[in-house]
């Protein structure tokens, strides 16, 4: 069992020991963002609070964001448009602040076809919902609009 209170010692003694160490601390973030449970999502939001957490620092990102919805499938499909509404949401923040790290957030949603007709309509909706927003950046913009036509 992976949520225990000596997991969460160990990860924040872990924390206390290497917060100086910026790669380390990416490290930490990922290995957070990628467990393979259904609760991870929750996890992940904490994460995204922490004080190690900068939403402008692209490794924070590609670890925590990244880790969940590009390198935790069951994390991230467990929990369904929960998850899906969260990576839109987190695009959108990011599209504000860094376009090409946005665009490469929405690599989450583009193999959208390759998922039981439930999860397509789901992803395919928040797709939709990126694509319909006002003043979304060209390079996130194109990415949603290829995923949506592509047929492969």
């Amino acid at each position: 069992k992976s949520d225990t209170p000596e997991r969460e010692d160990c990860l924040n003694d872990f924390y206390q020991t290497w917060k100086g160490d910026l790669l380390v601390v990416g490290k930490w973030l990922g290995l957070q963002a990628g467990v393979p449970k259904t609760s991870t999502l929750d996890d992940v939001k904490a994460l995204l609070e922490h004080e190690s957490f900068n939403l402008a620092n692209p490794n924070n990102v590609y670890s925590v964001i990244g880790g969940f919805c590009l390198g935790n499938p069951y994390g991230f499909h467990s929990r369904k448009n929960e998850s899906y509404e969260f990576l839109a949401d987190q695009v959108l923040a990011l599209d504000k602040i860094n376009a090409q790290v946005a665009a490469r957030m929405v690599s989450g949603f583009t193999k959208w076809r390759q998922y039981d007709e439930e999860r397509q309509g789901l992803l395919r909706a928040q797709l939709e919902r990126l694509k319909g927003t006002a003043g979304l950046s060209k390079n996130t913009f194109e990415i949603v609009a290829k995923a949506l036509t592509d047929t492969a």
